[in-house]
């Protein structure tokens, strides 16, 4: 991938997009193609291949997708496996008619079984059943895998497949009726302390682990990628470290400096116990993370503050 080479990046307003965007920049890459969802609505085949008989890229970033939490994940059941599936499909397919050189499609780590063996290792795919809360999501995102995994065997095209761990970072979403779990304790937390709140309710017991990967991290490996791998077998982004929400809620909570108390609300959903990423895979190519969570969430409230964008949410 040459710094003059066009390169689409779908879904570049996302957080996923916007890291990616940022990095290719630092690298010197400014032929970059971009379309807002208005602009270009990637579930229209019609739309989409015409986009790509025109613009004709030569590599194609998939970072495009309908995301959420547990709740929009449960919720918007129908919406999550449509959107994400015609997305998916449409882009793929014509990123082959249109012979893109090479094709990143970015899936998620809740496409693995609910009681996959931890850590998750790539071959866990489709060994049990998935998380009921967010299986269409999933199911949506493992068509996507396999549609590069055939493409690749029958048409010799060379799709790449990512699954990134859970994500935090610049241009998150902190909606708290559709984020995850990281921005809302961030929201939340800072929303306590401004208030003088006495205390700040966390969904489910505390129990479950999550792993957390700095998108800017996820940005570099995605760039890493591109550059050094070529195989048939998609490939785990993470740190290969977790923790639970608990002792998630307790960091936010003290980076922030919120001095009240926590509640677990126990009538919510945990989701998966555990969702912890093997990455040895990516780690033996060459890749590590080097942003530390403490770190990273500290750096992601300290622009939230300087930009006072939690407040203008109120």
């Amino acid at each position: 991938m040459n710094s003059d080479d066009k390169i689409f990046i779908a879904g570049h307003r996302g957080m996923v997009g916007s890291a990616i965007v940022r990095k290719l920049n630092r690298e010197g890459y400014a032929n970059l193609v971009v379309r807002t969802s208005s602009e270009l609505d990637l579930r229209n085949q019609e739309s989409v291949n015409a986009f790509f008989q025109q613009e004709k890229p030569e590599y194609v970033i998939l970072a495009a997708a309908k995301v959420g939490g547990i709740h929009a994940n449960n919720t918007f059941r129908g919406e999550f496996i449509y959107d994400n599936i015609m997305i998916q499909t449409n882009v793929i397919h014509a990123s082959h008619l249109s012979g893109v050189k090479k094709l990143l499609f970015l899936g998620s780590s809740c496409i693995y079984p609910k009681m996959a063996a931890q850590p998750m290792e790539e071959s866990s795919l489709l060994t049990d059943v998935l998380e009921p809360t967010n299986e269409p999501y999933a199911i949506a995102k493992i068509a996507g895998i396999k549609m590069c995994e055939a493409y690749r065997a029958q048409y010799g095209a060379d799709f790449i497949s990512a699954m990134p761990t859970n994500l935090y970072g610049p241009n998150d979403n902190y909606d708290l009726s559709n984020s995850h779990v990281l921005p809302a304790l961030i929201r939340k937390f800072h929303e306590a302390k401004i208030q003088q709140a006495e205390e700040v309710e966390v969904w489910g017991t505390g129990a479950p682990k999550r792993e957390f990967l700095h998108v800017d991290d996820l940005a570099e490996a995605c760039f890493f990628l591109l550059q050094n791998y070529s195989g048939n077998e998609f490939v785990n982004i993470g740190t290969g470290e977790d923790l639970s929400i608990k002792e998630l809620a307790l960091k936010v909570k003290n980076i922030i400096g919120f001095e009240g108390e926590l509640v677990f609300d126990t009538t919510k959903p945990d989701g998966t116990p555990r969702k912890l990423m093997n990455v040895q895979k990516v780690n033996r190519l060459g890749w590590r993370h080097k942003i530390s969570l403490d770190d990273g969430i500290k750096a992601v409230y300290d622009e939230l503050v300087a930009t006072n964008y939690l407040t203008q949410l109120v």
